[in-house]
């Protein structure tokens, strides 16, 4: 067993002072079971707690560290960015070299802003697409997670499932009203959507790739073409949250990777480098719609700030160097299909979703996992916490939850993969 000491009595005292011991739920282990590793430091692929132990990390920082933690070159810009000043409240010209790099790789952004989490990001591009259609309604999927502002409180996935609260206390129910919720992959229920409520909806809005209810994958039936082949007809905005897979399915993100072109793009994670930012954008013409070209308001104090915007140039720069995707999704399909095999081996029925770097193992008799209904009715969660705990023992952080996508780096060796399958041979030989 794991020594934990020093993390346990971290964890009683911050359950003193913050809700749960965390600042984000998921960091809990309620679904898991045991006490969260508080960390010190990460370099690479992997990060320590404060006991000393090391874990190959797939977690990273729930997406952001795709070169992998700490990266020499990410670290000396952020520094020397700093000794400047960390933060203006006023233009600065990182902003503009990181829009311009921005609106390079994503194929559907012409105009961008920055804001400071991908939360922010959706509840703004939700907003906008409200303010430039004049209409208030708008679809998103069952077990699709925008971040916590209210109206994406409905039926959400990642954390709010993980708790069994997918309609948060807090929220109006006059909010929840204007929120429209389908089944993904079923494009049969949203043009039902749209008969039933005539020029009510501005947007709908989708993952991509959803990670959080875990990774789902489209089903091979046009899904998104269909949708923005409705938002034209019913004069209805697109939205990509490509927060979690935007820069990390491709260089140019899931709309790149699939050829469809949303309206607006949300982003985050990758885009920060570590550090919080988040950004939205899109078609001009909707993006001069934002306060002060036009009347959709939204601002940040920090919002563009030079550490944050350092960091993201940095990261997304090397992101650009060739065969960066092919490699990194070589190593996540070498890892899931030798957890797959382990699992064979073990007798233990399981199943995998990947997408380029994203992936989630599921625990589970069913030949395919491809809705939230699927993990949370027919996937072995209880299974999943002891194997998850296995793994910690074993020097692996997968993320605490079968609700969530795990995450491969630049930083990950051939090794480490071979580590982290011969760790999960050894775990699921225990259970």
């Amino acid at each position: 067993m794991t020594e934990i000491t020093r993390s346990q009595n971290d964890f009683d005292q911050a359950r003193k002072l913050l809700p749960g011991g965390v600042n984000s739920p998921v960091r809990a282990f309620k679904s898991v079971g045991g006490t969260p590793r508080f960390f010190d430091h990460a370099s690479g692929a992997y990060v320590w707690d404060v006991d000393g132990n090391q874990y190959i990390d797939y977690v990273g920082s729930w997406g952001p560290m795709i070169l992998g933690h700490a990266h020499p070159d990410v670290v000396k810009g952020v520094q020397q960015t700093a000794e400047s000043g960390m933060s203006f409240g006023a233009p600065c010209e990182l902003e503009i070299d990181l829009a311009q790099l921005v609106v390079d790789l994503v194929p559907s952004i012409d105009v961008v802003r920055f804001v400071n989490s991908g939360s922010e990001a959706t509840m703004s591009a939700l907003r906008l697409a409200r303010g430039f259609t004049g209409r208030d309604k708008f679809i998103k999927f069952d077990g699709g997670y925008h971040g916590h502002a209210d109206g994406f409180l409905v039926k959400a996935g990642s954390g709010a499932a993980t708790f069994g609260e997918p309609d948060s206390a807090g929220v109006p129910a006059d909010y929840a009203k204007l929120t429209l919720t389908a089944p993904f992959n079923d494009i049969e229920a949203i043009k039902k959507l749209f008969a039933e409520n005539p020029g009510e909806i501005a947007c709908i809005i989708v993952e991509p790739v959803p990670g959080n209810t875990g990774v789902m994958l489209l089903n091979d039936n046009g899904f998104l073409q269909a949708l923005r082949d409705i938002c034209d007809t019913e004069g209805a905005l697109l939205i990509f949250d490509e927060v979690m897979c935007g820069f990390r399915v491709g260089l140019g993100g899931a709309q790149e990777r699939f050829g469809i072109m949303p309206d607006l793009t949300c982003l985050g994670k990758v885009i920060g480098g570590g550090l919080p930012v988040g950004a939205y954008g899109g078609r001009e013409e909707i993006m001069r719609q934002i306060s002060p070209d036009g009347p959709v308001y939204q601002a940040g104090t920090l919002s563009g700030n030079p550490l944050a915007m350092r960091a993201g140039l940095e990261t997304l720069t090397r992101l650009r160097e060739p065969g960066f995707y092919d490699e990194l999704e070589r190593k996540t399909t070498k890892l899931v299909q030798g957890l797959l095999a382990g699992c064979k081996t073990a007798g233990v029925p399981a199943v995998a979703n990947q997408v380029g770097a994203m992936f989630t193992i599921f625990f589970t008799e069913l030949d395919a996992v491809s809705s939230c209904t699927d993990v949370s009715s027919h996937c072995d969660l209880e299974f999943f916490g002891r194997y998850f705990n296995a793994m910690l023992d074993e020097g692996v952080y997968l993320a605490p939850s079968q609700y969530e996508a795990a995450f491969m780096s630049a930083a990950h060796s051939d090794a480490d993969i071979d580590n982290t399958i011969a760790a999960a041979a050894r775990a699921l030989a225990q259970l």
